[in-house]
């Protein structure tokens, strides 16, 4: 009888510590697209204001990655084209951005997001918004019991004149059911008319990339619920795609993958300063991650490899595929496709290339479908392509939605130092 006591007990809490352990959870996905018209056309100088703010969001991350660090991420090509550094003309640039939900404060209240790997930050629409705030829902710091304020501002300006800004705060945030607590985010007391909701359908950014690109000195949302123990695994997954496109937070959603992970380890950057007025470094050498980045092996057309050996950011707030300038030229020059200005060029739709982006040692390839990205002139048999030249990051790639929409992506903290993206074909 004792014996079964003892083992009646030992599975009743081999049964609580499974129910304690919290699980994956998921969070659909929308897309807003505004890049293409209803009927499938594109504007090329739509395609080049979001180049521009692509360029302008990363320079702004590095530029605050070296202010935290003391280590230069990258050096912006000289010959970027005329602009301000660290502007990004948001009201002009068509954007195309996927949306889930978030909860904020006590009682809770939801919101909707921009799901951005491409950066750090959280920020939402404060009660002294403005007009440009009327469709956006209103976070309100006064109505949460756990708001705390920080007593420090936060002011982000574009090319345009455009700006959010407005004071830091901690708040409860909930992610897919996980909970963070005192978490950082900028109610933004000012949100010009680049953040109305004619023009960013979200009502707030959430960053998801690492602590020393933050503006505000602050952890993301899922680097605050790795912190405190309160995801199961220190990994965040996304499926992007026409439809079916989820975030999914704390592992891995088994049934939308099919074939083991590539994984590749996120470039790392050493600072040795000790003379830097943030608390990143604590007075200690810091081996710094900044961006999701990582080194890919080779990007291939028609089975002419171009590019070896490149550097490149994976990012979910970009919508194309961008590279320096001379090596897209040559991608394109096997198809003999034509520049249309900015970068940008275009092939005949019924020509797509076979691209393959060859990562880990495994080459995956861009579907037709996810490569066109739409009708040019008047003709109707003209497409874009869906890599571009980009002049103001220097020699780094940016795998963005054109990439991402073919393939699950997996994004690991990792422990210390050891985060790594992983890239699996979708079932």
């Amino acid at each position: 009888m004792r014996a079964l006591s003892v083992s009646l007990i030992a599975a009743l809490q081999a049964l609580a510590i499974t129910l304690s352990q919290p699980k994956p959870l998921s969070i659909p996905l929308t897309k807003r697209s505004t890049l293409r018209t209803a009927d499938g056309y594109v504007d090329p100088a739509s395609i080049r204001a979001h180049i521009s703010s692509t360029e302008a969001k990363l320079q702004r991350g590095a530029a605050a990655f070296e202010r935290n660090t003391g280590v230069a991420l990258f050096s912006p090509s000289s010959t970027k084209r005329a602009g301000v550094l660290g502007s990004d003309p948001l009201a002009d640039d068509s954007n195309e951005r996927w949306y889930g939900t978030i909860e904020v404060g006590t009682p809770s209240h939801t919101f909707t997001i921009d799901c951005d790997t491409g950066s750090t930050d959280f920020f939402l629409p404060g009660p002294s918004c403005g007009d440009a705030c009327s469709g956006h829902e209103i976070y309100n710091p006064n109505s949460s019991s756990s708001a705390k304020p920080l007593g420090r501002a936060f002011t982000v300006e574009y090319s345009d004149g455009s700006l959010a800004s407005g004071d830091l705060y901690t708040d409860t945030v909930s992610l897919a059911g996980y909970v963070a607590s005192a978490q950082t985010l900028g109610v933004a007391s000012l949100y010009s008319y680049g953040f109305s909701s004619e023009n960013f359908g979200a009502d707030g950014l959430m960053g998801m990339a690492f602590e020393s690109i933050s503006e505000y000195g602050a952890n993301s949302v899922f680097q605050t619920l790795v912190s405190q123990g309160a995801v199961p695994e220190p990994v965040f997954a996304f499926k992007l795609a026409s439809s079916g496109s989820e975030l999914y937070v704390g592992g891995v959603n088994s049934a939308l993958y099919r074939g083991p992970f590539t994984y590749l380890p996120v470039t790392k950057q050493v600072s040795t300063s000790y003379e830097l007025q943030t608390t990143l470094l604590r007075h200690h050498p810091c081996i710094c991650q900044g961006y999701w980045q990582v080194t890919g092996d080779a990007i291939g057309i028609d089975g002419n490899e171009i590019v070896n050996t490149f550097s490149a950011i994976v990012d979910t707030g970009t919508t194309l595929i961008l590279g320096d300038p001379s090596h897209v030229s040559q991608l394109y020059a096997v198809i003999n496709a034509t520049e249309v200005g900015g970068g940008v060029y275009s092939l005949p739709c019924d020509a797509m290339p076979n691209v393959t982006i060859t990562l880990g040692g495994k080459p995956f390839a861009l579907s037709a479908e996810t490569f066109n990205f739409g009708k040019y002139g008047s003709s109707g048999n003209t497409c874009l392509g869906g890599i571009a030249g980009s002049d103001g990051l220097g020699d780094l790639w940016i795998l963005g939605d054109v990439f991402l929409r073919n393939v699950y992506t997996a994004f690991d903290v990792g422990l210390g130092n050891s985060s790594s993206v992983g890239f699996a074909d979708l079932a």
